[in-house]
């Protein structure tokens, strides 16, 4: 996970900050005009920033994309809200609301032990007589460390590849955790996509069907898939380095929950607009119970919910995720209380997470990046 980071305010952030009404005055969030975050984008890019950007901004519950840049090489088209991005770590909010939505079934409890759900040969770690729990892993508390020590990629441009469930519960069976399950906060991309794996076998079904089906298709996301469609593949952008060099796109098999999701911002602005203004049914109770904080982390304004992070900071409360992959980057953020939402996608690994948080609390400075030659 890549925090934000305190750094000197940069010029450009007078743009957005005549433009947005400051978190004490302002009962509900006014985004900034199009054209204030359009030359935040373009700076961005001209600076070396960035290859292509879109932001997706939620505001009184219409949705609003703005975007820059370009969706590849040289001369292609700038990217939109239908442009397919990878989401990375973005995909574990994806995971986590479905294990509340299926807790809201009554399928499972969040204190149910993950060997529950796993076949019988298994070996789970467990420690000081306490076994790893759901809540466990959608809380990255398990114990378990950030990736598995026998993960040893074929080809190390798309590390998650051939990590498959045979690899898995090897690892799993020759693990001894460090601490015991709940006691302290570790991120973790081995938990999350274990996670995903566990609610599979509990549902009887592939993870990528059993998402689409209890998430994505009753909130209208056709555009977000594991495996992109021919027509999602027409519309991908192509990803960079973060030093803007062009690079392949990465897949996964077992650990798909912790980052293998693609989407366009047009979709993931239907999920934040679902957050904010949440349906009927166990998924809306699903998407309000995956946002509580339930345990802490090392950074005291810093909580952790069901897969979201929730930051308090300049009297605003902001649940937040973003995610990096080789060649792309992305944030997706609310804030409840005054009805905003934003999420930020980019074709290359640079960061553009204070972009997220500066739109959601313009108190946030942005981030100077720095000129490229």
């Amino acid at each position: 996970m890549r925090s934000d980071r305190r750094t000197v305010r940069a010029a450009v952030t007078c743009l957005l900050l005549a433009a947005a009404l400051p978190a004490p005055l302002a009962a509900q969030w006014t985004a900034p005009p199009g054209d204030s975050i359009a030359r935040v984008l373009q700076e961005r890019v001209a600076r070396g920033g960035g290859v292509g950007l879109v932001v997706g901004v939620v505001e009184n519950g219409r949705p609003r994309v703005v975007a820059a840049g370009r969706r590849g090489a040289e001369g292609s088209p700038a990217p939109d809200g239908r442009t397919v991005f990878e989401i990375g770590s973005v995909s574990k909010v994806f995971t986590t609301t479905l294990l509340a939505e299926m807790v809201a079934r009554g399928e499972v409890a969040l204190d149910d032990p993950i060997r529950k759900f796993l076949p019988d040969s298994v070996r789970v770690p467990s420690r000081g007589g306490r076994e790893i729990t759901l809540l466990d892993l959608a809380t990255a508390t398990s114990g378990l460390p950030r990736l598995p020590g026998n993960l040893s990629p074929a080809d190390r441009a798309d590390p998650y590849a051939d990590y498959g469930e045979s690899q898995l519960y090897a690892f799993l069976a020759g693990y001894t955790l460090p601490r015991d399950p709940g006691a302290a906060y570790e991120y973790s991309n081995l938990g999350m996509g274990l996670l995903g794996h566990v609610l599979a076998l509990r549902a009887g079904k592939p993870y990528e069907e059993l998402v689409a089906e209890r998430i994505l298709l009753p909130l209208g996301m056709r555009d977000t898939r594991l495996v992109p469609t021919p027509s999602m593949r027409e519309r991908l952008a192509a990803g960079h380095r973060a030093d803007l060099a062009p690079v392949g796109g990465w897949t996964f098999a077992v650990l798909a929950g912790a980052g293998g999701w693609h989407s366009t911002a047009d979709d993931m602005l239907r999920f934040l607009a679902a957050q904010l203004a949440p349906p009927a049914g166990p998924l809306g109770r699903a998407l309000a119970m995956a946002r509580e904080p339930r345990r802490p982390t090392a950074r005291p304004e810093l909580r952790i919910g069901l897969g979201w992070h929730v930051v308090d900071r300049n009297g605003r409360s902001i649940a937040w995720h973003n995610g990096q992959t080789a060649g792309y980057h992305s944030f997706i953020g609310l804030d409840a209380a005054s009805g905003a939402g934003v999420v930020v996608l980019g074709n290359s690994a640079a960061g553009i997470d204070d972009i997220g948080f500066h739109l959601l609390d313009p108190a946030r400075p942005l981030e100077p990046p720095q000129r490229r030659p």
